[in-house]
């Protein structure tokens, strides 16, 4: 049998246990106390004169851009507040051409394989002084069906004087497509387009030997788990430029998913942006 505890035992012992916790927390608030002092009297006064130049080192890590978007005919213009998006992003690179192997069922381009709202989101954009390059995802059969493609997305896209073109290139439809796609990249060059860069993917790339070091820029696309959020920079030791991060993305101005980009996190990123998309204004 326990022996029982008499209760003005019991009474006492908490009544010492709550006065040893008060003296704690009061000596804790003191210690505290002393510690913000101590860090106020450490804090710089402000000085009276700012400097007015910054390196481009300084610049580069004080520009924050906002997420550039690649966009095609499966967004549709009547489903987008121009105004809206356009505030949100930091450049635009549209669809121009969807390859020659597109059928009369396909709603977001023409049987011609031309996009058939470019138009639309170029004028828009551009409207609103959003900086807009062009792609065209490539689907010949052949080198002369890839000179063929580079002629219509050239045609199509260079009276908007885009900032840079780009092949989107992610199908197999030819056995050496390192040849189709440096005949494409061929072909724009002597139509005229000044810079040519590429979009692939760097499994897909190695997985068909396609050489990239011709053009004059590489973008990339890694999404991690693609929850709509920059999770992961492309695995690679190659030099690239731009990185698509996510094919979920979410901005105000259109309800539905998008691709988002940035410049990629290898590159210093006013001089790389400047170079895709032209001279940021102030």
């Amino acid at each position: 049998m326990r022996k029982r505890i008499k209760p003005i035992v019991v009474y006492f012992v908490l009544g010492l246990l709550s006065l040893t916790l008060v003296l704690a927390q009061a000596h804790q608030a003191k210690v505290r106390q002393k510690t913000l002092a101590t860090a106020q009297q450490t804090i710089p006064e402000p000085t009276t004169t700012v400097s007015t130049t910054t390196s481009n080192e300084e610049e580069d890590e004080t520009l924050v851009l906002n997420p550039i978007i690649d966009i095609s005919g499966w967004q549709l213009p009547s489903q987008i507040n121009y105004d809206t998006l356009s505030k949100n992003i930091s450049g635009a690179i549209v669809r121009v051409f969807g390859g020659s192997q597109i059928t009369k069922d396909n709603n977001a381009a023409h049987t011609t394989g031309v996009d058939k709202s470019f138009k639309t989101h170029i004028k828009e954009f551009q409207k609103r002084n959003i900086p807009v390059a062009v792609y065209s995802y490539a689907l010949g059969t052949s080198e002369k069906e890839m000179r063929e493609e580079a002629q219509l997305f050239y045609k199509n896209a260079s009276p908007y004087n885009p900032t840079f073109y780009w092949i989107d290139v992610e199908e197999v439809t030819m056995t050496d497509m390192d040849a189709g796609v440096q005949a494409f990249r061929e072909e724009l060059k002597k139509l005229g387009a000044e810079k040519v860069g590429i979009y692939i993917g760097t499994y897909f790339m190695q997985e068909q030997a396609i050489t990239v070091d011709q053009f004059d820029a590489v973008w990339f696309p890694t999404y991690g788990s693609n929850s709509g959020y920059y999770e992961a920079a492309p695995e690679t030791d190659l030099e690239y430029h731009l990185h698509q991060y996510t094919s979920e993305g979410s901005l105000p101005g259109f309800d539905g998913s998008l691709d988002l980009n940035q410049i990629a996190v290898t590159q210093k990123t006013k001089s790389t942006y400047e170079y895709l998309f032209g001279e940021i204004k102030e």
